[in-house]
């Protein structure tokens, strides 16, 4: 009987060193797949920087930052957009991103948001357009979403809209501002580094293209 359980505990001690040796194979050396990054850091202050430029010139989207992360990049952008009424007869108001995903903090204001996949009168974004050049990419503008969410947004509050789904500000009663955190696996838009942010809080707002949105 003695045998039988030294034979068993053989058994185990084995097959556990086995299962040891196995997964520090599986483990080894730390493989990341941004290698040798660093870590980029955006003050409050050069956020707040963008919102000031916002309100003084009369701009909506600014890019901050574009970081490139190994597999993909990330963007930070600042968005303030003023007092919006409900109109339903806004022509091409809607707008979609085809490859980069987009996440809103709120931070202060409120607004009524409406996000869908199903565009009405779907129309191409000219591709020398600075928003898509710059910020997110090609994608389409359109007059409506088919069976949208309607969503109202306040201040703390999160929304994720992925790549290929419409999004629409619907009303905004005073203001909205928030962080927008863009995802681009596809790396469609050009990096954007501190000095090249500086830099663009100390130039004069850009001209809009005529007839962009």
């Amino acid at each position: 009987m003695q045998k039988h359980h030294r034979l068993s505990i053989n058994v185990v001690v084995a097959g556990s060193l086995t299962l040891l040796g196995l997964m520090a194979q599986q483990g080894g050396a730390p493989n990341p797949t941004c290698h040798q990054c660093a870590a980029t850091y955006i003050p409050v202050s050069e956020l707040n920087a963008y919102t000031a430029k916002a309100i003084k010139y009369n701009l909506v989207d600014q890019q901050v930052r574009s970081v490139d992360i190994g597999k993909a990049q990330i963007g930070i952008g600042m968005v303030t957009r003023p007092k919006l009424v409900p109109n339903p007869n806004r022509k091409g108001a809607v707008a979609e991103h085809e490859q980069v995903s987009e996440v809103y903090h709120v931070i202060d204001g409120e607004a009524t948001i409406e996000t869908g996949p199903d565009l009405v009168n779907p129309v191409k974004r000219p591709p020398d357009e600075r928003t898509v050049v710059l910020q997110n990419g090609p994608g389409y503008n359109s007059d409506a979403i088919r069976q949208p969410m309607v969503t109202h947004l306040k201040p703390g509050d999160m929304l994720i809209i992925p790549a290929g789904t419409g999004h629409l500000f619907t009303e905004i009663p005073d203001h909205i501002t928030y962080m927008m955190v863009r995802i681009d696996p596809d790396k469609v838009v050009p990096t954007k580094s501190q000095a090249e942010s500086e830099a663009d809080l100390k130039a004069p707002p850009p001209t809009p293209r005529k007839g962009a949105k």
